[in-house]
């Protein structure tokens, strides 16, 4: 017997590839344009932004933004085997530039009132990592 097989039939957790030479970029700058544009499939990279522009009060950029880092995700995520739900784990670092991503994309549509994204957006969130809605929501 597999000691760690699923026996909920729970999809199992998707965990991004990490991104070293984009992460060092990020982590080495205080803007990150030039690092969305050198890395544009680097979620992180957009979300910074997104949140940026949100502290800025330019809520459509935000917007734009966002909605980037989350399609790029997305891409990612379907490429490492996710169909569509299932566990996103905040804990592995990879996956967080999506999650960062996906909140900021609600946060954005809640200021240009698009309530039906703002909610679907935090559904998603809570629904994919639990600790990801508490680190960002509080």
């Amino acid at each position: 017997m597999n000691m760690h097989q699923n026996l909920l039939n729970e999809p199992p957790e998707t965990r991004l590839a990490d991104h070293p030479e984009a992460r060092e970029a990020l982590a080495a700058s205080d803007d990150p344009t030039p690092v969305a544009g050198r890395f544009p499939e680097y979620s992180a990279a957009w979300a910074r932004l997104a949140e940026l522009a949100l502290a800025d009060g330019q809520p459509v950029t935000a917007y734009a933004y966002a909605r980037t880092g989350y399609h790029r995700g997305l891409d990612q995520l379907r490429r490492s085997g996710w169909k569509g739900h299932g566990p996103i784990p905040w804990e592995h670092e990879p996956n967080q530039g999506f999650l960062r991503a996906l909140h900021a994309l609600g946060q954005a549509s809640a200021e240009i009132g698009d309530t039906e994204e703002a909610e679907r957006c935090a559904t998603f969130l809570r629904e994919s990592s639990a600790e990801a809605d508490k680190a960002l929501n509080g």
